[in-house]
């Protein structure tokens, strides 16, 4: 299996840390899920990639939570299925590419941790909403790799 690069819209299947459970103490997500790569920055010095993710679920966001619902049309784009699902923009992990969190998504072939892409216009209104939220401090980050 090959990884893809950590492009910026790209859907992966990962072990998603909650930030609530991190404040808890866990260190490790409780499933596998997708998660939309909102941001990647080059570190080329390093030959690593730090990647920023946002948890994409099917349960409706709890009270405070910011989130988009994601529209059915991009989720069969993004090869996700058709369950109603939220970007959720108020909390992300970050690690460096690929991490040791990384899943294969059941049933593909070839084996995959990549779902697909996010359609270009929803991608960029989530971004813009998350750099807002993280701008305002009103984003948590749960770093991953420390």
């Amino acid at each position: 299996m090959s990884l893809p690069a950590p492009l910026p819209g790209l859907v992966i299947r990962y072990r998603y840390l909650w930030a609530d459970d991190a404040a808890g103490g866990a260190e490790e997500g409780d499933k596998e899920r997708p998660a939309a790569v909102v941001m990647v920055l080059d570190l080329s010095s390093a030959n690593a990639a730090r990647v920023f993710v946002l948890p994409i679920t099917h349960a409706s966001p709890p009270p405070g939570a910011d989130a988009m619902e994601i529209p059915v049309s991009v989720c069969r784009s993004a090869g996700l299925d058709a369950g109603r699902s939220w970007v959720i923009l108020s909390e992300f992990n970050a690690f460096a590419w690929p991490g040791f969190d990384l899943a294969i998504v059941p049933g593909r072939t070839p084996r995959t941790v990549a779902y697909g892409f996010l359609t270009p216009g929803f991608f960029a209104r989530m971004r813009d909403r998350w750099l807002a939220l993280d701008a305002a401090r009103r984003s948590r980050r749960v770093p991953r790799d420390t």
